[in-house]
């Protein structure tokens, strides 16, 4: 692709959120990558607070409701993931003690330390790794978990060409050393970290998005925005089977001090 290749960022919102609500997953994971972030996690009861923000439609949240017990309310700016999140947490008969809810990450309807647990796959970068995790601790009660996935880079070094292209996505990507002294620095103590294996991002993030990208481009053929839309996540699946090997996703789990 060209030099004015756009982020993802740069779309319009109801056209990602329609792509993307036809997808099981919105972004990088797996249910046992989430059942080992919560290996990392004790304390927890039916009485637990939980939080899942930026939970999309939902489904690493029900995988967590599944294995601990507790309420969990997920937290998403698009109505429509929302709607899924409860169609689906009713499927499962979950909806007594899951609710999804529409809000923003940057403006919480919690109460200070009301929170036992902060879960965040892949959306922290909506408001920035260090912000986030400075913010949301005061809803955290004293040795309540964080747990989030984040990009990170793996090594020092990397091609230019994956870089530039992570640096105009996502400034605040870093090593995987900084990010946890940002844990420890914001009054956490650093539990665990672990990378999300590959399967992660092609199995159940790039493979499944195919048959979507076809569909998208039959349903608004003729349509340019559509058109580079595809074309730009096509190049950002292209990159990640090039340079999986300087960065991915990590889980980053903390305790409140």
């Amino acid at each position: 692709m060209e030099k004015d290749d756009k982020s993802i960022h740069k779309f319009d919102f109801n056209l990602i959120c329609e792509y993307f609500l036809g997808l099981e997953r919105q972004g990088p994971g797996s249910a046992e990558a989430t059942i080992k972030a919560l290996s990392f996690i004790d304390n927890l009861s039916k009485e637990s607070n939980i939080a899942d923000i930026g939970c999309g439609t939902g489904g690493q949240t029900m995988i967590i409701a599944k294995n601990i017990e507790g309420k969990i309310r997920g937290i998403d700016l698009f109505p429509a993931f929302i709607e899924q999140f409860n169609l689906n947490a009713a499927k499962l008969n979950l909806k007594e003690r899951v609710k999804g809810l529409l809000g923003d990450m940057k403006n919480l309807p919690f109460r200070e330390e009301e929170l036992d647990l902060i879960w965040s796959e892949g959306a922290i970068y909506n408001i920035g790794f260090n912000r986030g995790i400075n913010e949301w601790r005061r809803f955290l009660k004293k040795g309540g978990y964080i747990a989030i996935s984040e990009a990170s880079w793996f090594t020092e070094k990397r091609p230019e060409e994956i870089e530039k292209f992570w640096l105009e996505a996502y400034p605040e990507i870093d090593t995987i050393s900084s990010k946890v002294y940002q844990m420890q620095k914001a009054g956490y103590i650093p539990v665990a970290t672990f990378i999300l294996p590959e399967n992660c991002w092609i199995d159940n993030f790039y493979v499944p998005q195919v048959n979507r990208q076809d569909e998208f481009l039959s349903k608004y053929k003729g349509d340019k925005t559509v058109e580079d839309f595809i074309a730009n996540e096509r190049f950002e699946a292209q990159l990640y089977y090039k340079y999986k090997e300087y960065y991915g996703y990590v889980f980053y789990i903390g305790k409140k001090i």
